[in-house]
């Protein structure tokens, strides 16, 4: 009897020490993400030649604080639109090729983890973009970005990592609305698929196959919404998050907002989701604890943030290391090109003709001899000052590395297509009191935040080469009214005209020609009489080069009415939107 009450004493020590042995680890991780640098690297403003707020070499100050923290548990992520933006892109892109890419340098040097590829990085072309692929040390991940020969991701679908015996998967994806806006000869052999049905399938390989602890989305495609057609959604992280069950963090950006909310998919599961908006002034911040008892997953606590790092300290380290580039992107756009009589705005572009769109309008008819031009303000709110012009200045007056492109269109469709163009811009005026901008969004100017327009406002496009006006107290449809070529003669609705525009709106983007003049997309391409070698600002630089001196004025070949209304709204809204 005694012998089993010791037997039983000892069962229970035995118990009590196995109990207590049980193995319990947490594992901290850090997670950063930066999405839509767009070439905002050092913390100089190359086209305005003043200080510039935020930067990577911020970014990195914020990094490296807590890299001393964290050590190889931080993992830093970029989500693309990093080669096209600022004149350093531009430089590194087209000027001198034969380097390392200063956008590869600039994620090398911060150590990078992975890396994604935006719309704007395709835009650079083949021979840009899988150049800078190639000299990334990290992997640069898409899943939905196809070889069409081979039908394999053209780059990895996902990246792997191990942390701590964590092992951690980051799907990559890029908005599929490419072909949109992108003509094929930027993308040659490539397709964009649907981001819902390519994430369900990958995310399968990563539990089932890799049997990943942690899944993470690294989307270059905006909250929801965009472009939509049967195929697919522009902006399609949010849809991603709740038909695709498995992800723990999708980390997104494409559409310049700031986001941070928990999205619940289909499975009843929690997701978070972060986008840090763009230009490296804040960054999307992931804080991950998991819990392990005897190797076994018992809590998983995520939290996450978007953190502002524009006015952190700058990194002199980075800054230094870069400085010899700086200096010779500073050379570069100091560059003298010719001289402009007078200071040009592209605010005024939005109140009727202005000396800044005409002029882009009349050097795109100059160089392609066609009968007719399309253009839209690129920035809202840049300026030329009388005198030299630098080629800092050939930035603001066109931002993007768009080709010039000429295609055919009728006089119906060039009619529908600005019916379209002032539908977006300008608001349906009921009184004379009315607001005559289409107005709906907020934007910084000068420190403060002041009242925007609704829409996007590089889809506003004007036209040269023909007399009409705008009359805004009409709905979508009878807005414009067509006078006459601006040479004298006669515009007819039946007649074939040549179009001057960029490569983004002849390929449909902002759905002016396709929605607005109502051609079908596939046909876009057959429409197409001539287009440039190399981009826009390449051939307006030359051809101001040849000019000299440039003295820019309005065309007065359109106008908004009726003016007795039109006067005093266009005064209120210049005053709403840029004060006095």
């Amino acid at each position: 009897m005694i012998r089993k009450k010791h037997l039983a004493v000892l069962f229970c020590l035995c118990l009590i020490t196995t109990t207590t042995m049980a193995v319990t680890k947490t594992v901290k991780l850090r997670v950063i993400e930066t999405s839509d640098v767009h070439g905002f690297f050092f913390p100089y403003d190359f086209m305005e030649k003043k200080p510039l707020k935020g930067t990577l070499v911020r970014v990195n100050t914020y990094v490296e604080q807590l890299r001393r923290q964290y050590g190889e548990n931080l993992l830093l992520i970029d989500n693309g639109d990093i080669l096209q933006g600022q004149p350093t892109c531009y430089w590194s892109n087209f000027v001198i090729p034969e380097r390392e890419n200063i956008a590869a340098s600039v994620i090398n040097y911060m150590n990078y983890d992975a890396e994604t590829i935006g719309n704007h990085d395709i835009e650079t072309g083949h021979e840009v973009y899988d150049k800078w692929i190639r000299e990334l040390r990290c992997p640069a991940i898409g899943a939905n970005i196809v070889d069409r020969q081979s039908g394999n991701p053209y780059v990895k679908p996902y990246a792997i990592f191990y942390r701590e015996g964590v092992k951690i998967g980051i799907i990559g994806m890029v908005t599929p609305a490419i072909p949109n806006w992108l003509n094929e000869s930027l993308w040659k052999g490539l397709e964009f698929q649907e981001m819902v049905s390519c994430a369900k399938k990958w995310v399968k390989q990563l539990k089932e196959v890799e049997r990943c602890d942690l899944v993470f989305g690294l989307f270059h495609s905006g909250l929801c919404g965009g472009i939509e057609t049967p195929q697919y959604t522009e902006d399609a992280s949010e849809a991603v998050a709740k038909e695709v069950p498995g992800f723990d963090i999708i980390f997104f950006g494409h559409d310049h907002l700031e986001h941070n909310l928990w999205v619940k998919n289909n499975a009843g599961e929690q997701v978070l989701m972060l986008d840090p908006s763009c230009w490296a002034q804040k960054v999307s911040d992931a804080q991950i604890e998991l819990t392990y008892q005897d190797g076994k997953l018992i809590k998983k606590d995520i939290k996450g943030e978007n953190v502002d790092v524009s006015n952190l300290p700058i990194d002199e380290k980075m800054l230094n290391y870069f400085q010899p580039q700086i200096d010779e992107v500073k050379q570069y756009t100091e560059r003298h090109i010719g001289k402009i009589k007078h200071t040009i705005y592209t605010r005024d572009s939005f109140f009727g003709n202005s000396a800044f769109s005409d002029l882009i309008h009349n050097l795109q008819l100059s160089i392609t001899g066609a009968d007719i031009s399309m253009n839209a303000p690129l920035s809202t709110n840049s300026v030329i000052r009388a005198g030299e012009i630098t080629m800092a200045d050939m930035f603001k007056l066109y931002r993007f590395e768009n080709l010039l492109f000429v295609l055919n269109m009728t006089g119906e469709e060039i009619h529908k297509h600005l019916e379209m163009s002032y539908a977006i811009w300008t608001n349906q005026m009921k009184s004379p009191d009315d607001h005559i901008m289409l107005l709906g969004g907020e934007y910084s100017y000068g420190g403060e935040q002041r009242q925007g327009f609704k829409n996007y406002t590089f889809n506003f496009d004007s036209a040269a080469g023909i007399d009409y006006e705008v009359d805004v107290t009409k709905p979508e449809g009878q807005k414009v009214r067509i006078l006459r070529m601006s040479d004298g003669s006669s515009f007819d609705p039946k007649r074939w005209y040549k179009v001057a525009m960029s490569s983004y709106r002849a390929n449909g983007g902002g759905e002016l020609l396709t929605r607005g003049a109502g051609i079908p997309k596939d046909s876009l391409n057959g429409r197409v009489i001539f287009q440039t070698k190399r981009d826009q600002r390449y051939y307006l630089t030359k051809e101001i080069e040849k000019l000299k001196v440039i003295d820019p004025q309005p065309n007065n070949n359109w106008k908004f009415v009726p003016e007795d209304w039109v006067g005093p709204a266009i005064e209120r809204d210049r005053r709403l939107l840029f004060g006095r």
